[in-house]
């Protein structure tokens, strides 16, 4: 069992005390979005025996089991993440397998450098995601029915979106929102940021259901993203509460700070909240144009205390265990890769005792279990 140093990336959109005051250290000033646990190459993870990466490709079936390999290839699929959101983050959907696959070997043909600001694709794979709230945490997810949205543009009384309103009243349910997203993305920028002006004072002069969108033009006074959020589910989580991100469902997370789960990939398809490049006629094939509940998940618990957030996914399995003083050893032993995140209390982990932030890789197989008092995260795969 391997303690784990892990890198901080100090996007722009970050907290600046969210993973501190997790931490338990002083704030630096600067922004800390996201912490990495994992052997995503970009800032895999540090053991003892080198990086993650390294201690994995030097013998991946005892890091990993053979039947991780065997499903998923000699890596590890998964990358666990404290996320803090101190602004919105982009508004994003990402690909299914097969279109990552497609796409990625379509810019590999046309010679597009990885690292180009204008590549959709990194590489050729999926990225389900899964976000648990530890704090209150606001976000976006998937569209609304679009009567439901037609309602909250119109009560804004801005005339330039009227066509919008009128299109999602007349057309059916998937054609309605293909049409108004990709109008929102198209249109003259000169023209939507005037709209999006006279929206974002509407949204700050009503509050309450418009309180999320005037945050947003808050922080992208002039992106025509703040319109096309208005045509998404806003929801806020409660600490335990989920959310799962399936392939072309739109979202964004907008504030607070949470335990994310991903498959291993950087793939992501940008509507809008960013200066980063938008793809429109490679995002519109990407969407899912159907309205849908945000689906807020809640875990399952098991007899042996796990609480399981069920996913639709194989690349990753996230549970957690809420210890109380004075219980009993638990054991995690399983044949599948393991890491396990302190997120609050302290929790001994095999030999290292973990406090909120603290986390172990435990390889397939190897002996693994917990006690104390506090809340651990496991993250692990499905084979």
């Amino acid at each position: 069992m391997d303690r784990l140093d892990n890198t901080i990336r100090p996007y722009a959109w970050g907290s600046t005390t969210a993973i501190p005051h997790l931490l338990g250290v002083e704030p630096s000033g600067e922004p800390q979005a996201e912490m990495w646990m994992g052997a995503h190459p970009g800032a895999p993870s540090r053991t003892g025996r080198g990086t993650l990466v390294e201690a994995i490709e030097a013998d991946p079936e005892r890091e990993l089991g053979a039947k991780t390999v065997a499903k998923f290839g000699p890596r590890l699929p998964f990358l666990l993440k404290i996320l803090a959101a101190g602004a919105p983050l982009s508004l994003q959907v990402h690909p299914n397998l097969e279109q990552a696959k497609e796409g990625y070997a379509d810019e590999e043909r046309r010679g597009i450098p990885v690292d180009a600001p204008d590549r959709n694709y990194k590489d050729a794979n999926h990225k389900p995601e899964l976000i648990c709230a530890l704090t209150e945490f606001d976000g976006l997810c998937g569209f609304r029915e679009p009567r439901r949205a037609a309602d909250l543009l119109d009560g804004l009384g801005v005339d330039s979106l009227k066509p919008y309103v009128d299109l999602l009243h007349a057309r059916p349910e998937d054609a309605a929102l293909r049409e108004v997203l990709t109008a929102i993305l198209t249109a003259d920028r000169e023209k939507m940021a005037r709209t999006v002006a006279e929206a974002a004072a509407a949204c700050a002069r009503l509050g309450g259901d418009y309180a999320p969108y005037a945050y947003i033009a808050h922080h992208y006074p002039r992106d025509p993203g703040v319109i096309a959020a208005m045509l998404l589910n806003h929801v806020r989580l409660q600490p335990g509460e989920a959310l799962f991100l399936g392939a072309g469902i739109p979202h964004a997370y907008l504030s607070g700070l949470g335990v994310e789960i991903m498959a291993n990939s950087d793939n992501v398809l940008r509507c809008g909240l960013t200066p980063k490049h938008v793809d429109v006629p490679e995002l519109l094939r990407i969407v899912r144009f159907e309205a849908r509940d945000p689906g807020v998940l809640r875990p399952e618990a098991s007899p042996d205390g796990e609480e399981v957030y069920e996913t639709p996914t194989d690349e990753f399995r996230l549970s957690r265990y809420v210890l109380p003083e004075g219980t009993s050893a638990h054991d995690l032993t399983l044949d599948t890769p393991q890491i396990l995140l302190c997120t609050a209390g302290s929790v001994g982990a095999g030999e290292h005792e973990l406090t909120p932030g603290q986390s172990v890789f435990v390889p397939a197989g190897e002996k693994a279990e917990v006690s104390g008092a506090g809340t651990v995260f496991r993250a692990t795969v499905v084979v």
